[in-house]
């Protein structure tokens, strides 16, 4: 399978490129969103993509903003690919990796939701008792199923800087009581109905990020990615158990590796092993495959 670190396309200015996606502009309205091969692990971009990574997490996130239309409107704006990139040459590039969405004012906040107490959550909960703020319950183990999820904060770091953990409070001094109380519900609402779904499937979301947006009529969007193995953490619901970091769907996987390495999670990332490589893809795979039942 071919693998895309990064498009090129001249029909179209390049506003910009994150850790993952390219952002092109279409008019005043509109942007084609690339969703490449990159992959970053604490906030790094490693040197090589994981072939095929850009289109699971595109045909992933399409699919939950389906089930979720009801729920919350998103940036998707129906507009065919084919329609904004007309040369067969660019098209090919793309793949099943590019959306055309709608211009939105993205929120400065990333809106955690937390169903079970793993990563930095499970590193705040044993030196304090409580994450981000919210206290939970004594003797908790690590990946714990938690007694209800929590909407857990961070703030938006840039690409090769670091997000950082916030409580309510402080969204309440970025977006106002009224906003931060509208992402905290929204996001609890799409995490545990989305939950619930994927673990009829086998798969259990341990947390995940929402974006949001805001339209001209200060209207709340869903944007970005959604519940892709990249903005959430996958375990096979046969394999859980608490007190142990379960195995994944997503690319704990490569952290896990990386944490083996002597590096100092600041770039340049490391060169992955070619097994490293072709298993991450695997794991992708076989989470669209579980979530959505297509797939390559």
């Amino acid at each position: 399978m071919t693998a895309l670190f990064e498009s090129n396309l001249r029909s179209l200015p390049l506003i910009g490129r994150g850790k993952v996606r390219d952002i092109y502009g279409v008019g005043d309205d509109h942007l084609l969103v690339v969703a490449s091969d990159r992959l970053s692990a604490f906030d790094v971009v490693l040197p090589q993509p994981i072939p095929g990574k850009g289109e699971v997490l595109t045909r992933v996130s399409n699919f939950w903003f389906a089930r979720t239309a009801a729920l919350i409107p998103n940036h998707l704006s129906g507009i065919p690919v084919a329609e904004i990139v007309t040369d067969p040459a660019e098209r090919a590039q793309l793949g099943e990796r590019a959306v055309v969405v709608r211009r939105l004012k993205p929120l400065p906040v990333e809106a955690i939701v937390r169903g079970y107490l793993i990563g930095s959550g499970w590193k705040d909960y044993q030196t304090g008792g409580a994450v981000c703020g919210i206290a939970l319950p004594p003797r908790l183990v690590q990946a714990d199923q938690l007694p209800t999820p929590i909407f857990t904060p961070s703030t938006k770091a840039e690409a090769g800087t670091h997000d950082e953990n916030v409580d309510f409070a402080h969204t309440v001094d970025l977006l106002g009581a009224e906003l931060a109380a509208q992402v905290r519900d929204a996001s609890l609402r799409i995490y545990s109905e989305c939950a619930a779904y994927a673990l009829e499937r086998g798969i259990i979301i341990a947390d995940t990020k929402f974006e949001f947006g805001l339209d001209a009529a200060g209207r709340l969007h869903l944007i970005d990615e959604v519940l892709t193995p990249d903005s959430s953490r996958f375990w096979p619901a046969d394999e859980y158990q608490p007190g142990i970091s379960p195995p994944s769907f997503d690319k704990q996987f490569v952290r896990d590796y990386l944490e083996t390495l002597d590096w100092d999670k600041t770039a340049p990332g490391p060169d992955l092993p070619a097994a490293i490589i072709e298993r991450t893809a695997a794991k992708y795979r076989e989470a669209e495959q579980r979530l959505t039942g297509g797939g390559r």
